[in-house]
């Protein structure tokens, strides 16, 4: 595995990163636990969540699977990089009370507690904000960001599905009040889908943030769909962002040119998705969220494989991107 900086901390992580969305509504626990002990086999050692994960009435059980996990000892809570995140609404009535959700700072104070619980520890090493709250002041979001770091119950903040300027304000703030700011946004960001490029991707460079993007595979569009459709598979939800894809002609249209391209070269789809992100500049590393211990082993091999500059270059014809602003949209 290799390692590099979180953004401008001196923070070491795995250029990979163990997502577990699917622990607990997919995965059982006993499933997830062994793919979280090949992860860290493997050196994987950034594994994210959120308070939300488990979806539904199941809100919160994500998290309580990470920390059965490191109930079982053997140094695996020392050995994670642990990071979550806090905005959805928790509450279990239908009609939720109050405050109960987004980044004031009683909910933070509230959320954290509840999330150190479910964990089962007692610090969380980054902390990040799953959505911007457009309702709460910065000046009070790292009035309790500072509280949480000088109790030891956090250690970084992190932000997740920021726009560019939203990184901006949010720093701005922090260095005027002399906190250390954000250190990672959490971002969607693959081959198929790269505005991110655009405004979010150099803010993050810019303020010194370690980019780790979500959905390195655009919800599976990336890791074969054409070839799995050929042999009967099927896209796992009419209503995600692949089956969507699939039914854009020009869409598709591009997709049969990676395909062809990838298997020219012999690599697998999937595999290529990933490392190319780890080519791009300011990513931390992309998070894979496996079902199985199947997936991850596929993931992992992205570490290894290596792009030519020739096969990068293909792949900017197939999925140009639109390039940083202004010149995205101006000249």
């Amino acid at each position: 595995m290799e390692y590099t900086q979180l953004g401008r901390t001196g923070l070491k992580v795995s250029r990979l990163v163990l997502g577990t969305m699917n622990f607990g509504p997919h995965t059982t626990e006993a499933d997830s636990h062994t793919i979280m002990d090949a992860a860290l086999a493997a050196g994987v050692n950034l594994f994210d969540t959120a308070n939300v994960y488990g979806w539904g009435e199941n809100k919160g059980r994500t998290e309580e699977i990470l920390g059965s996990w490191f109930a079982q000892g053997g140094g695996r809570r020392d050995k994670v990089v642990l990071a979550t995140k806090v905005y959805g609404n928790m509450s279990a009535d239908e009609k939720p009370w109050p405050n109960e959700d987004k980044l004031s700072a009683l909910n933070i104070r509230r959320a954290v507690d509840a999330s150190l619980k479910r964990l089962g520890t007692d610090y969380i090493d980054l902390y990040q904000f799953h959505h911007i709250d457009r309702a709460t002041p910065w000046d009070e979001i790292w009035q309790a960001v500072d509280v949480l770091v000088q109790q030891g119950k956090i250690l970084y903040a992190g932000s997740s599905n920021f726009a560019g300027w939203h990184i901006a304000q949010a720093n701005e703030t922090a260095a005027r009040r002399g906190t250390y700011g954000l250190v990672s946004e959490q971002c969607l960001y693959n081959l198929a889908e790269r505005r991110a490029e655009m405004e979010v991707i150099p803010a993050a460079q810019a303020y010194g943030l370690g980019v780790i993007p979500w959905s390195p595979l655009q919800s599976g569009l990336l890791g074969g769909a054409l070839r799995k459709e050929r042999e009967g598979g099927a896209v796992r939800s009419a209503a995600n962002r692949s089956a969507e894809a699939l039914g854009n002609p020009r869409q598709r249209e591009q997709i049969q040119a990676y395909e062809d391209l990838v298997e020219k070269y012999g690599h697998q789809p999937g595999d290529v998705a990933l490392a190319w992100l780890l080519t791009r500049p300011g990513v931390t590393g992309p998070i894979v969220g496996p079902r199985t211990g199947e997936q991850l082993e596929s993931a992992l091999r992205a570490v290894e494989l290596k792009l030519s500059d020739e096969f990068l270059a293909s792949l900017d014809e197939i999925f140009p991107g639109p390039g940083p602003s202004p010149e995205a949209f101006a000249w």
